[in-house]
């Protein structure tokens, strides 16, 4: 099998993973068949995962929502560690706004969000 075709082959797929997780440890020689059939049916998975589940790139509203939660903020304590209203944090948080270059580098930096996200790219 070069490609997993369907959602039957995928499931079978990771039935057989399980099956091989087991058998193979850190010291299994790069010759095992186990060891062999293990790392080709996982790149298949992976790939099937990458075309049929992508992971899109979060938004600046899901990221800004996480470090709220992670770091216990209220929109006006975030207003005021990266500078902008409160009014401004929420139209950032419904996506409403977005930041300007100024106020995007804040965010970078005293946030530690990657610009990319930042700049939707």
């Amino acid at each position: 099998m070069t490609k997993i075709e369907n959602e039957r082959q995928y499931k079978a797929s990771l039935e057989r993973i399980e099956e091989l997780l087991p058998l193979v440890k850190e010291e299994t020689p790069i010759y095992d068949k186990n060891l062999v059939e293990l790392e080709l049916l996982s790149n298949l998975v992976a790939d099937y995962d990458e075309t049929h589940f992508p992971i899109k790139t979060p938004t600046l509203s899901e990221v800004l929502k996480l470090k709220m939660y992670e770091r216990e903020l209220t929109q006006a304590k975030l207003s005021e560690i990266i500078g902008v209203s409160p009014s401004r944090i929420s139209e950032y948080l419904t996506g409403k706004s977005e930041p300007t270059l100024k106020v995007a580098r804040e965010i970078c930096v005293k946030l530690d969000i990657s610009p990319r996200i930042i700049l939707g790219i």
